[in-house]
This record gives structure tokens, C-alpha cells and sequence, in this order.
């Protein structure tokens, strides 16, 4: 496969399946071998399944052949964050307390990936428990962004994003539940969409954070995340949170623009103190929205400070998760989580169920301000990519403050919510903007996301990236 085709979308792949100019088969060598080459520099793997995504290529190419794919999906590679299940794999979630035990059944969106024909390449890297926003484990070690191996591809799905914007393949599986799509998205310059909470379905769904995560993918392109879309989203048995069927395509409508919208831009949320280049980047990024023929007004201050209301919600997941965690293993644990999770031990059920009421006033008024906007924009990070070696959680990098302090509302309330890229610093590592949407309208951030794309110019390759790779 030629270096086009290393950064040609998925739905430009299957254009070309289907005019049989190019076969699954020879972009999943392809991507093997980008992955076998790329991965001792940027470590995004954990399982790589080359005779597997081979068969899978095999028979996805006979489909093509005999001009029955099973969706525009087919044969187009992908990997699985290693927090979700693949049948016959372990899923280690970053950590020497679980085991190479294979599990059982897939996840509800791993057996959509494969009923849509794509191939699996293996699972991605996480920290431990997808517990920050960066992407560092015990078990697995560090994992680095492709625009600066000295900087970390944020987190948790920062082997999803590593991979993504490496050119390994045109989208790979994340999952969301405090900024873990939008986040790495942001890092590495990819398009990242967290669904509305229980559109993709997901099991097991017994976590401590499983009310607050979304499934969803990091890719180059907003037609291709809307394919991605529409073959994973659907109830499952499995899952009794999981949203009905919705029979929506969402590429109908994609191209049809914000004219006349109303958009709201808060930089700051009222408390949040990002970079000055950050701030900047997205108040310029905001600014094409006005250009799309939408009105754009500063909201100012919006939604308060997160510590004091959610901090029982969060450490007491995290302790919920250490109880079921051998005494004999705590010593092997991320030195970060375990600190969290342990101070998360004091915190009683009157501390957790305060944090529920607060948590659904904010969704209460989100809802309501929504009434009067169409979108609401905002940086996705204070900081672009913090150095690997940053310390999550510390005084140097506080969760609440440079953490997640953007991204965690849309986790808390459902929401749908999105990272575009709006430019590069000039260290030249990529800053992203936040495109939020009213309640389960998914659709509406989607064709944001595709009036933003088309006004951007952004396309893949970056030449800041091809840099970067060429010395590795």
C-alpha cells in the first residue's frame, strides 16, 4: 500500500474495494506492517492479531469480489481498546491485577465491527483502568503521540489515537467517560466523537464508571466517524441503559451546514484556566463558525467548578475498584490510582448521593440552556500534550483543573460531544475544540463537526506529523 493509502479514509478504501482497484487483503498487510514497524517507538499495541485480521481481509476481499460487502465498513482495519472485551483475548486494562484469561463474548461493538466485515487488528493500549488522561500502565508502559514522542497522546484511548494519527489505520475503537475520546482526539489532531451515553450499548456494564462512558471511535475524517456510527449504535439486551433503536443514517443531512444556528462559546466555562495558545486557537476556530452563517456569542461563565461536587462521585469508583483488587496486588498498581482510589475509602454514601443530585442539576441545565443554542463551543484541554514523564493527578497537573476539567460535564450529563482539531501551538503539537450538542443529538454534533471540517483545510497527512515519523 502506498503512502496515499496509509492516510486515505475508510470510506475511500471501500470506494475502492468496490471498484476493485484495491484489495482489503493488501491494507491489512499494509497495516500490520505499519504497526509492526511504528510500535517499539510509540508502544499504542498490546495484542496484535495478524493471522486473524488476515482471514478477516480474506473474506471481506471475496465479498467485494462478488459485489456483497457486508456494509460500507467491510474490510477497512480497526484495533480495540484493551478496556473492552474481544472473545478469545484477555482484556487487561493496563494492569497486573487481571490476567491472561480469554473472555468469553464480544462487546456489544466489537461484534458490530465484525458484522460489518472490518478487521481486527488487536487491542490498544490504556492506562490502568482507563483511569486519566494520559496513557502510561504497570503492565503496559508508556505510549507516545506521533506528532512528539516525548509528549504523551492523552488519554485513556491514547493507543487508539497514537495508532489513528500514525496512519495505521483510518479509525480505531475508544471508549469516553470523562474525555478519554475527546482528549487523545485533541493530542494528535483526530476527529473524536463521544456519543450520547447509551446510543452505542456496552457490556459487561457492571464497572464503577460504566454510567458514564460512551463507546465511539478516533478517526481522520467526520463522514467516516458517522459510518462508525451508524454499524455500532443500538440497544443490546446486555446493556438495560443502552438507548432504543434509532433508524437514522447519519450521513443524511451531514453536508446541510449551520446557517442560522445558535451557538454559544465559553472559553473558561467560568473557572477553567487554559493556556493562552489554546484560548486563542479555539476563539480563532469559533470564528468559521460565523463565517458558516452562524450566530457565535460569548456565554461567559457556565458550569461550576467540578471538585467540590463529583470528587466522591470519582474517587469512590475508584475505591469501589481497589476492593475488588487482592491486598497482595496493591503494591503493582499505578502509584496515582492507587493513592486516588485509597483516599476514595473515607467517602460515605451521603458524599456519594450528594454528588448524584448535583449531578443531575447539571444536566438539568445544560438541557435547559440548550433551549435557547444549538451548540456550545470550548477548548477540549487547557494544555495541548503534556510531556510522557507528567505525573496525572499531581500538584504539577491537578485532574480538576488541567485534567478533564472540560470534557468530564458531557460524561456527567450524557451529552454528545466532540473534539475537532483547531491548529497546532507553536511547539507544533495539535489543540482541539469542543463542539457540545443538547441532548441525544448526535446528529446536530456531527454535522457541526462536518460544517467545521469542510471550512478547516485540515487534512491528512499534517507535514508536522510526517516530520515526526520520518525519524522515527
Amino acid at each position: 500500500m502506498t503512502d496515499e493509502l496509509v492516510w486515505a479514509t475508510a470510506t475511500e478504501l471501500c470506494r475502492r474495494y468496490s471498484r476493485k482497484e484495491l484489495s482489503p487483503v493488501e491494507v491489512v498487510d499494509s497495516a500490520l506492517k505499519r504497526a509492526e514497524r511504528l510500535q517499539p517507538h510509540l508502544n499504542f499495541l498490546v495484542l496484535l492479531d495478524a493471522d486473524g485480521a488476515r482471514a478477516a481481509a480474506k473474506a471481506s476481499e471475496a465479498r467485494w469480489q462478488k459485489g456483497e460487502p457486508l456494509s460500507p465498513l467491510d474490510g477497512v482495519p480497526t484495533a480495540i481498546k484493551d478496556t473492552t472485551n474481544v472473545k478469545g483475548w484477555p482484556t487487561r486494562l493496563g494492569s497486573h491485577a487481571t490476567d491472561e484469561t480469554p473472555v468469553a463474548d464480544d462487546a456489544p461493538i466489537v461484534g458490530r465491527f465484525r458484522a460489518a466485515g472490518m478487521a481486527i487488528l488487536g487491542k490498544s493500549t490504556t492506562p490502568e483502568f482507563g483511569w486519566k488522561a494520559l496513557t502510561d500502565s504497570p503492565l503496559q508502559g508508556t505510549t507516545r503521540n506521533p506528532w512528539n514522542p516525548k509528549h504523551s497522546p492523552g488519554g485513556s484511548s491514547g493507543g487508539a489515537s497514537s495508532m489513528t494519527a500514525a496512519g495505521v489505520a483510518p479509525f480505531n475503537h475508544g471508549n469516553d467517560g470523562g474525555g478519554s475520546i475527546r482528549i487523545p482526539a485533541a493530542h494528535t489532531g483526530l476527529v473524536g466523537l463521544k456519543p450520547s451515553y447509551g446510543r452505542i450499548a456496552q457490556y459487561p456494564a457492571e464497572s464503577p464508571f460504566s454510567d458514564v462512558v460512551s463507546q465511539g471511535v478516533l478517526a481522520r475524517s467526520v463522514l467516516d466517524t458517522a459510518l462508525a456510527l451508524n454499524i455500532s449504535a443500538g440497544p443490546d439486551a446486555r446493556d438495560w441503559r443502552s438507548l432504543p433503536a434509532d433508524p437514522r443514517d447519519h450521513t443524511v443531512g451531514l453536508d446541510d451546514g449551520v446557517r442560522g444556528w445558535r451557538i454559544g462559546l465559553s472559553l473558561d466555562f467560568g473557572h477553567v484556566k487554559a493556556d493562552p495558545e489554546v484560548r486563542e486557537l479555539v476563539a480563532a476556530a469559533a470564528k468559521r463558525f460565523e463565517a458558516l452563517g452562524a450566530h457565535v456569542e460569548d456565554v461567559g461563565p457556565l458550569i461550576d467548578p467540578l471538585q467540590q461536587s463529583f470528587e466522591a462521585l470519582w474517587i469512590g469508583s475508584f475505591a469501589t475498584r481497589l476492593k475488588q483488587i487482592p491486598t497482595q496486588l496493591h503494591a503493582k498498581l499505578d502509584p496515582g490510582f492507587r493513592a486516588a482510589a485509597e483516599n476514595g475509602l473515607s467517602i460515605t454514601l451521603a458524599d456519594y448521593a450528594r454528588s448524584y443530585e448535583a449531578r443531575s442539576k447539571l444536566a438539568r441545565e445544560l438541557a435547559l440552556w440548550h433551549q435557547k443554542y444549538d451548540l456550545l463551543l470550548a477548548p477540549v484541554t487547557p494544555t495541548a500534550a503534556p510531556p510522557v514523564e507528567t505525573l496525572y493527578n499531581s500538584e504539577a497537573f491537578p485532574r480538576w483543573t488541567k485534567g478533564a476539567p472540560y470534557t468530564l460535564p458531557c460524561n456527567l450529563t450524557g451529552q454528545p460531544a466532540a473534539s475537532m482539531p483547531a491548529g497546532l501551538t507553536r511547539a507544533g503539537l495539535p489543540v482541539g475544540l469542543q463542539l457540545i450538542g443538547p441532548p441525544r443529538a448526535d446528529h446536530r454534533v456531527l454535522q457541526a463537526m462536518r460544517a467545521y471540517e469542510s471550512a478547516t483545510g485540515w487534512t491528512w497527512p499534517q507535514p508536522k506529523i510526517l516530520e515526526a515519523l520520518a525519524k522515527l
